[in-house]
């Protein structure tokens, strides 16, 4: 009940436009997990094979500067919000209920609103309703079974076993039929992706898949050609749906951007423009958040574009408002920043900065990491500095005597940022209860 009250409330803050569907463009965002910068040959990899993901980035917006938190459920929390998690992330596995959403925010402008996938934000059957989704088919919603071979979801209140089948494709399916129901729009599809998580283990496309697989492989079976397979066959879901769109006559009037809620599991290192690349989920430097982010949307965004502005994961529900003609939500702070023009070939108002607040559990102790960075240059609140394009490992801290004037000035700004955010945090208004 009181998620049913919140919600009353919620939705006179969201400023509501006038519902013309013709005008506002359809949106399909897909996440994948645990599928780093290095994973796409758009990027520069020639070890992993994305077919799909690479079509659409040559025919539209690559981002080189694209940055998550470092692990799933931060991702999600800030990605959904356009929140930092200084402000509203309270514990792994859950998202407090008075957060609003896009799910919210673009149910309120109108739009026909479904996610599916992986959830990992506890709220029971009614949870994704109440954050703002008309429909779900969900992953580790209210259980946690298998999500590759034999899998089980939460589909609009009911579990559902799925003996011979692949979660992925379950999932994707279930995208497809949502859009096709709802192809006279608009319609917001938010498709946190399964793949290519761990368990490392077969997919259908492999050489030793089997459909009576019982059980998630023990860590000690993970292994990298599997990974391989895995993120193969998530660019072939990402197809599946790319195709579903021009099929249906709807690929011009929908924006798709594709990314990933953290960079690669560590146990995972990628032969990457002539070095190793070891993953880095769970840790802060660029192997851990800079992920890849791919931007399609044929007709308005011109093909081959590659933007070096600066994008972390707040910015997503303010561009997706910007898109369907509605506000942010207006009684809390939101600190993304819509890049809704530089999709359409505007200068915008690009980021000069982005920040991160990390502790994998939300714990307010002196284990939280905080940083601000711009594409160059990295402030952690210890008074750690980096060069990153020098040194992505964090290894080498620049010496502050030795920076010249304009280094000097840039360190002073993102420290701003840094202590501004931490003195905010003294506002955090939610306990680590299992309430929330």
């Amino acid at each position: 009940m009181r998620y049913k009250t919140f919600l009353l409330l919620v939705i006179p803050l969201l400023a509501v436009t006038p519902l013309f569907a013709a005008s506002k463009p359809n949106i399909v965002l897909i996440m994948a997990d645990d599928m780093g910068y290095e994973c796409l040959g758009a990027n520069g990899s020639t070890f992993y094979k994305t077919p799909n993901l690479d079509r659409l980035a040559a025919g539209g917006m690559r981002f080189e500067h694209a940055y998550s938190q470092p692990i799933c459920t931060p991702s999600r929390v800030q990605l959904m919000t356009g929140r930092y998690n200084a402000r509203n992330y309270v514990r792994f596995g859950f998202l407090h209920p008075n957060e609003i959403t896009f799910g919210n925010v673009m149910k309120a402008a109108g739009y026909h609103t479904c996610v599916a996938g992986k959830w990992q934000l506890l709220g029971g059957f009614e949870g994704p309703n109440r954050f703002g989704f008309d429909e779900y088919c969900l992953w580790q919603l209210t259980r946690r079974p298998p999500r590759y071979a034999n899998p089980g979801f939460e589909i609009n209140g009911r579990q559902v076993d799925y003996p011979g089948k692949y979660g992925p494709d379950i999932a994707s399916d279930y995208v497809v039929d949502f859009i096709k129901r709802h192809k006279e729009g608009p319609f917001f599809v938010y498709y946190p992706m399964i793949l290519p998580h761990w368990p490392f283990q077969p997919t259908p496309d492999s050489a030793d898949w089997d459909p009576l697989e019982k059980k998630e492989w023990p860590r000690n079976k993970w292994n990298r050609p599997h990974f391989q397979d895995m993120v193969a066959y998530a660019d072939k879901m990402v197809g599946k749906i790319d195709a579903a769109l021009v099929q249906m006559g709807l690929r011009e009037n929908t924006l798709l951007i594709f990314t990933c809620d953290n960079g690669t599991y560590p146990g995972i290192t990628s032969p990457f423009k002539g070095r190793d690349v070891k993953g880095g989920k769970g840790s802060t430097p660029n192997a851990g958040t800079h992920v890849p982010m791919i931007a399609s949307w044929p007709g308005t965004i011109k093909p081959g574009q590659v933007s070096q502005d600066l994008i972390d994961f707040s910015d997503m529900l303010p561009t997706l408002a910007d898109l369907g003609g509605d506000q942010v939500p207006i009684d809390r702070l939101v600190d993304g920043r819509s890049f809704l023009p530089q999709l359409r070939g505007e200068t915008g108002t690009p980021r000069d900065w982005i920040y991160c607040w990390y502790e994998r559990d939300g714990k307010r102790s002196q284990a939280v990491k905080r940083y601000a960075r711009n594409q160059t240059y990295k402030l952690y609140r210890s008074g750690l500095f980096y060069h990153v394009p020098d040194d992505e490992l964090e290894n080498k801290p620049l010496d502050q005597d030795g920076l010249d004037a304009n280094t000097r000035q840039l360190r002073t700004a993102l420290k701003a940022v840094i202590d501004r955010i931490y003195e905010e945090e003294k506002g955090f208004p939610y306990s680590q209860t299992p309430e929330g």
